[in-house]
């Protein structure tokens, strides 16, 4: 009895390109890279779907449970002196008396028709407000994660080839203290240095009062903040990237580079950091939630026109029609953050793909 092979399907050049990358991610072709970052991108977003809906349940469920009464958001400082005419009157026309699975099968019927309701902090629409207030957090935030990226893969590519020596030392031990400190530590500090001291920088706000927003005066008052929100979040960039560059100068590939005579800014542009960034987009895309939270923080201590601050005032005010979609939306952006970031993984390295 003979057994007989599969006949192989592939094409001489297509089963070269595949020995090919398995050794070499350079050498896969573009058109290849594209199809898969489409198929991660792909699947994430059917992930996301299910992921939303459970995230708002739980907050549905969460404020159901609480000692929260939704009353409190609707009659707002009329709470105290309202009879209790008033407040079936309010009940029944919200309708407050409802089992919380309706109320959020409600909201997401409003959702999708545009009304997202209205939020008693802000005394304006929910939509207004998360209209206005979505651009300053997006661009501060996004600004705030490209430089600490770069600064993260840069120093940290830098004192992981000189391990051991001076650099190292002094920016692995300033990060260790950084990682320690806490965001509004850094912003008070900031504050007291460079806008109490110094007097350079505002203290607060995103423009002067009675000014409206310029370029000129976003920049200005949005560099405190700015450079708060990057401080916190360089550290465990910094030293994921040092971590990875020191194993991929250990490894048998770059000796083999060395013994061919490669180094300098050739071994760590062609060997190292092609490899060292991977460990550091995948925890970027793990700890973005702690980016919103430091977002959050930095924005009340410097008055930042934002969504996070709005989404602080409004748990602290009980506003749950605007508390609802922001933490809802903050869900959202961290999968999407999540999701880029190891698209970009794939992209680097195709042979991540292949696992994925």
């Amino acid at each position: 009895m003979t057994t007989q092979l599969a006949p192989n399907t592939q094409s001489p050049g297509e089963e070269v390109a595949a020995q090919r990358c398995s050794s070499d991610p350079g050498s896969v072709p573009r058109r290849t890279r594209g199809r898969r970052v489409v198929g991660l991108l792909g699947r994430r977003l059917l992930m996301m779907i299910p992921t939303v809906v459970l995230v708002s349940l739980g907050v549905f469920a969460v404020a159901a449970a609480s000692p929260f009464d939704p009353l409190t958001e609707h009659l707002g400082d009329d709470y105290q002196s309202a009879t209790a005419s008033q407040r079936e009157a309010v009940t029944q026309a919200h309708g407050l008396d409802g089992h919380w699975f309706g109320a959020w099968w409600r909201w997401w019927g409003d959702v999708f028709s545009g009304d997202a309701g209205w939020s008693s902090t802000q005394s304006r629409p929910v939509t207004d407000v998360i209209v206005d207030r979505l651009p300053f957090t997006l661009g501060m935030s996004l600004l705030a994660l490209l430089f600490a990226t770069v600064i993260a893969i840069v120093v940290g590519a830098l004192t992981g080839m000189r391990r051991g020596g001076l650099l190292d030392r002094v920016c692995t031990g300033v990060a260790a203290m950084l990682a320690a400190t806490p965001p509004f530590v850094v912003s008070l500090v900031l504050v007291s240095v460079f806008a109490v001291g110094l007097g350079w920088l505002p203290a607060a706000g995103a423009r002067r009062p009675g000014d409206a927003y310029t370029v000129a005066g976003l920049f200005t008052h949005g560099v405190l903040p700015c450079l708060a929100l990057t401080i916190s979040m360089i550290p465990w960039l910094l030293l994921t990237m040092r971590a990875a560059v020191v194993d991929a100068a250990a490894s048998e590939a770059v000796r083999g580079a060395r013994a061919r005579g490669i180094g300098g800014w050739a071994l760590l542009r062609g060997h190292v950091v092609p490899v060292s960034v991977l460990p550091t987009l995948a925890l970027l895309g793990t700890r973005l939630p702690e980016l919103v939270a430091g977002a959050a923080i930095v924005e009340s201590v410097f008055g930042w026109p934002g969504l996070a601050e709005a989404l602080v005032d409004s748990a602290v005010a009980l506003d749950f029609s605007l508390l609802a979609p922001l933490a809802v939306g903050s869900a959202v952006l961290v999968l999407i953050g999540s999701a880029v970031s190891d698209a970009a993984a794939v992209w680097i390295d195709p042979r991540i793909g292949l696992r994925a």
